[in-house]
């Protein structure tokens, strides 16, 4: 638990408003000239009380603003906790994340992110909490906090994401137990019927090899040479929460992330978000406007999206927003796209190795 220890109250925050309060009493019924009803007796008096009164409402200010701002550093904490960072290379592999909140002032919303290295390859999870802004950050925290041990733990992606199922229903039960503590026994059937997490894990082997497990979100977009293309248009499962995994729940080959391919995941707010026309931000296209400059990096196509996002949102999208790209840097021979990404076909070997840049 992230606990954000906070300034005791001491006498010191009452001393000015008391001293103004002074100052007006003291005027009131000490002074001769505040008794008198002539004209220029009142505008004296109406001074001395706008003086006051200015004072009380610049002390109220100041005390807000003081308050915002270590509201924003408890923020700022709860993220570099929560949503961390990911390293820049993992396994062969450039990284870039970053998230964009529709809460002015908040950092953290409810898009959750996480890139790991494990024995089993590089597991990725990119998810969208239902809500936005710091009220979803409980629900980030219990489902990334169940990822980072689960990808390490499990052998099979689709265990990993049973695991993030049971975590997200604890949380949930937990929850409506702390809101609601007179509703019933200890353990509601349906705690919080309107929550739900849409998820898409990713697991890539070393030799490239993809799977993929999803749960209501968008799917990622591979990024081949000049080509945006979906990762697959295959259905994606319900989204975590109002319905349970299916017992034959298994992972989906996707082919392989050939050298120099990366992959873009995102959340919904990318796609969703509308200019002062309603028109949908169009992520393909800027994705390609990102690669037909060389060299393409992670960071730079990170870079690209989110300007063209705040310019076509004028700086205000209505959602929470969350990219992560990930390049495959790896050196070795090249496979062709049609071979690793055909139905049960060999892939075929380019005869001009790619060595690593």
């Amino acid at each position: 638990m992230i606990r954000i220890k906070a300034r005791p109250t001491t006498a010191r925050g009452a001393v000015l408003p008391t001293m103004w309060g002074a100052v007006a009493v003291a005027y009131k019924y000490g002074c001769p000239l505040a008794q008198q009803n002539g004209l220029g007796a009142r505008i004296v008096t109406s001074a001395v009380f706008f003086a006051v009164g200015t004072g009380l409402v610049v002390h109220v200010r100041r005390s807000l603003l003081r308050e915002l701002r270590l509201a924003r550093r408890a923020a700022r904490v709860a993220q570099s906790v929560v949503l961390r960072p990911p390293p820049p290379r993992l396994d062969g592999l450039s990284v870039a994340a970053a998230q964009l909140s529709a809460d002015r002032g908040a950092s953290v919303g409810g898009d959750l992110y996480e890139a790991i290295a494990t024995e089993h390859g590089v597991r990725v999870v990119m998810g969208d909490v239902r809500g936005h802004g710091l009220a979803a950050l409980g629900t980030v925290a219990a489902v990334l906090g169940s990822f980072r041990e689960a990808a390490h733990d499990e052998p099979a992606l689709d265990l990993v994401m049973r695991r993030l199922e049971r975590a997200l229903d604890r949380h949930l039960r937990e929850r409506a137990r702390a809101e609601h503590p007179a509703a019933g026994g200890p353990d509601p059937d349906r705690p919080v019927a309107e929550e739900f997490v849409t998820l898409v894990l990713l697991e890539i082997g070393r030799d490239g090899e993809l799977r993929a497990l999803n749960c209501g979100h968008p799917w990622p977009y591979l990024l081949s040479g000049t080509r945006v293309e979906p990762l697959t248009r295959a259905d994606p499962l319900p989204p975590l929460g109002p319905f349970p995994l299916p017992p034959d729940l298994r992972a989906r080959p996707c082919g392989r992330l050939l050298p120099d391919e990366a992959l873009v995941l995102f959340t919904d707010g990318a796609e969703d978000a509308r200019d002062a026309r309603g028109r949908f931000f169009a992520l393909p296209e800027v994705l390609r406007r990102a690669v037909r400059d060389h060299p393409v990096s992670a960071q730079l196509v990170l870079r690209k999206v989110f300007t063209a996002l705040l310019h076509h949102t004028a700086g205000r999208p209505a959602d929470d927003v969350a990219l992560l790209v990930l390049r495959n840097d790896r050196g070795g021979a090249r496979l062709s796209c049609l071979g690793a990404r055909g139905s049960g076909r060999p892939a075929a070997i380019d005869p001009q190795p790619t060595t690593r840049p």
